[in-house]
């Protein structure tokens, strides 16, 4: 087919290039403008940007896709590319920006074939931004991609195909992201392939969670919630915001922990008190059970296994990790 491709991060550049080595030609790449990135916080184009200048295909970054918006200009001129590409269909994935409804109406008054979705969970569960670390932190068994038929709605529309894939007790967003990310470009090629074929199944009413965004606040480690829920957290924020506290004042971040549940028998500890420190984890208390930190991160240093961290950082049991103050996020319904 004659594709035009919506995307911005590493998540769609591998669907991207699934489809590009499949015989499909990318007649247009739609991605988020270059946003400022790094120390010196220089221009740094998208992961799926890099691809399609690596590969010749035009690019086009609006700042925004309405046509009656503050970015009309750049809408008109993605509109007019759009018009000239002539393609089959849309694929979407991880593209960062809603599609109007005059976008969805260019490619439904074409083949028929409309805008596609590659969407990382099982749909309705975690619609939205977010599903990869939402689906961590509510601690679900599995997870999956949808790939959808997209209508005006968010994440609303017509499942075309699914896989399942399990998420293991050791994933963080960074592993099941990487895994999750090969399904997603097998799933398109495999739709794409069959596409005169779909049946298309209205997702059900029940079982919808919308995955909001993350930010740096709700990963906020806040002591007085359970330790399996802090401990999914921290693998549900990395590789980001990274899940953090602080010691003394000192902000922390943490990278690597596991929960282990209280002994009924000892008395009971200030949430957040170090109650053991050693070579295998700092050991901290939390509203439910012992969170016990495993890969420690000072400010602009190295991530450290919590060994050579304690080595240049003491910390003494008896005392306390600083509050959350508030800013954690509430834990997540499942």
């Amino acid at each position: 087919m004659r594709l035009v491709f919506a995307g911005t991060p590493e998540f769609a550049r591998v669907a991207l290039a699934a489809l590009h080595a499949a015989g499909h030609e990318i007649a247009l790449v739609l991605t988020q403008p270059d946003r400022p990135a790094g120390r010196g916080m220089k221009l740094q184009a998208s992961a799926v940007k890099d691809w399609a200048l690596a590969h010749g295909v035009p690019v086009q970054q609006p700042r925004s896709l309405r046509l009656d918006g503050a970015f009309a200009d750049d809408a008109l001129q993605a509109q007019h590319a759009l018009e000239q590409a002539q393609p089959d269909a849309m694929v979407v994935a991880a593209y960062g920006l809603l599609l109007p409804q005059w976008v969805l109406d260019v490619f439904a008054a074409g083949s028929g074939f409309g805008c596609i979705n590659i969407h990382a969970s099982l749909l309705p569960r975690w619609r939205g931004a977010a599903p990869i670390h939402r689906a961590i932190e509510a601690g679900d068994a599995q997870t999956g991609i949808s790939l959808m038929r997209m209508d005006a709605g968010l994440d609303t529309g017509d499942i075309l195909l699914s896989r399942t894939m399990s998420i293991t007790p050791q994933d963080t967003t960074a592993r099941l992201h990487d895994r999750l990310a090969l399904l997603g470009g097998e799933l398109a090629v495999e739709g794409l392939a069959c596409a005169r074929q779909w049946q298309p199944k209205a997702q059900s009413a029940d079982g919808v969670l919308y995955a909001a965004k993350v930010d740096k606040a709700q990963a906020a480690l806040d002591w007085t919630l359970d330790a399996a829920l802090l401990a999914r957290r921290v693998r549900a924020f990395n590789p980001a915001p990274v899940a953090h506290t602080a010691w003394q004042g000192e902000a922390i971040k943490v990278w690597a922990a596991h929960a282990v549940a209280s002994d009924a028998a000892a008395p009971n500890q200030p949430s957040g008190m170090v109650l053991d420190v050693g070579a295998r984890g700092i050991a901290v208390s939390t509203g439910s059970g012992t969170l016990v930190l495993t890969e420690l991160q000072r400010a602009g240093g190295k991530r450290l296994g919590v060994a050579d961290f304690l080595r240049g950082f003491p910390v003494v049991p008896g005392r306390c990790f600083d509050p959350a103050g508030g800013s954690a996020a509430p834990p997540m319904q499942s």
